[in-house]
């Protein structure tokens, strides 16, 4: 199966700075492991993307916010007070540290890999050539963008480590350009897309399922059940909170429940997944309990869903994935890869880097999933035929 991976090294320059949670370090890590332990050549190809242009961004931002976050990144990275109003336009946690990097510009480059992934999956013969797909029209149906998944940032705000939204943009351009009615963004990033489901929350066109932690214990502290949309979108917001310590089992359960017969009733055109390594039970920042195998397991059920929703054979709905977060620079790489094995279905084998603790061996909280998954279907019960309680 032949995959494209968007990725570049101005991607390390995402670096909000000394003493921050998010380093660029990340965009080196990865792509170091993957090469070692899974060779380019006939697996997947490295394209790199063109960054987005103020005509990208002002599809998803305002153009003030575009302003002010160019120009006071700008100044942070060459180590200058910029005069600005930063907490009108981000929250404290983009703030940042000593020796940050151009993360104005390696943000416009992730857009940018949102927007070629998009383009990809709807080349012609000619862009396929351009692109190394000689003949190939519609050969490419699963890119993996690395650095992206920053799903906090808003029109005119940025927040949790995310100043300008590939999520949205991906989904937005899709329905601009493409015509795209039925998008499908499933986001298992620990932390609830809260920004992604400001945009989408009145829209029918675009099916928004969020796993995360639980939001009472967790930034951003949105993403409950009962939050399902409003007006014509009601109904197209599906939040499932999970409870601190949810691992494999319970991730499973969400699938084959609630995300698995939701999808195929929906039938997207495209399907656009983000989330990287923060569930995994090691993570710094969170409290979850997925392994590695977990993560296998949600590449795999991406992978199953794009194979059934459109039923013409060889199947053709088309996946954006979406790697950026984790904040355990010794799991990352595991959990990065195992996502992408489990999408293009490599048979490599990926062993956890920490030793799994007793109590994540066993998904000690899996009743509690599963009250969380019958609240889940009461709310859906009147929009989706395919819930069944």
């Amino acid at each position: 199966m032949k995959i494209a991976i968007l990725y570049q090294e101005k991607l390390k320059e995402y670096d909000f700075g000394e003493g921050h949670p998010f380093r660029g370090d990340r965009a080196e890590i990865f792509p170091r492991f993957l090469r070692k332990n899974l060779p380019e050549d006939g697996n997947y190809k490295i394209l790199k993307a063109e960054p987005a242009t103020e005509e990208d961004l002002l599809l998803i931002c305002q153009k003030d916010y575009i302003d002010f976050t160019r120009e006071y990144f700008k100044a942070a990275n060459l180590g200058r007070d910029f005069n600005g109003r930063f907490y009108q336009y981000h929250s404290m946690d983009n703030l940042p540290g000593r020796n940050p990097g151009k993360i104005e510009t390696a943000g416009r480059i992730i857009i940018g890999q949102a927007k070629l992934a998009c383009d990809l999956m709807h080349a012609n013969s000619a862009t396929s050539h351009t692109l190394g797909y000689a003949n190939a029209p519609m050969r490419i149906k699963k890119v993996i963008s690395l650095g992206g998944g920053l799903h906090h940032a808003k029109p005119a705000y940025g927040e949790g480590f995310c100043i300008y939204n590939d999520v949205a943009f991906a989904a937005k351009y899709s329905i601009e350009k493409y015509k795209l009615e039925r998008i499908l963004v499933l986001d298992t990033d620990a932390h609830a897309g809260n920004g992604t489901m400001e945009y989408f929350y009145e829209d029918p066109r675009v099916l928004f399922i969020d796993l995360h932690q639980d939001p009472r214990t967790l930034y951003p502290g949105t993403g409950f059940a009962y939050q399902i949309g409003e007006g014509k979108g009601k109904g197209f917001t599906i939040n499932v909170p999970l409870p601190v310590f949810a691992g494999d089992n319970s991730y499973q359960l969400v699938f084959e429940e609630i995300i698995e017969p939701v999808v195929k009733e929906f039938n997207p055109q495209i399907i656009i997944r983000n989330g990287g390594s923060d569930p995994h039970f090691a993570d710094e920042l969170t409290q979850l309990g997925l392994t590695v195998k977990g993560f296998r397991m949600i590449g795999e059920k991406v992978r199953k869903i794009s194979e059934i929703c459109d039923g013409r054979h060889p199947p053709t709905t088309p996946v954006i994935d979406m790697i950026g977060s984790g904040y355990n620079k010794k799991v990352l790489p595991y959990a990065w890869l195992a996502l992408i094995a489990g999408l293009a279905n490599f048979k490599i084998e990926i062993k956890e880097s920490i030793a799994i603790p007793q109590q994540f061996q066993k998904d000690l909280v899996f009743e509690e999933t599963k009250k969380v998954v019958k609240e889940v279907k009461r709310n859906l019960k009147n929009y989706w035929k395919y819930v069944k309680m």
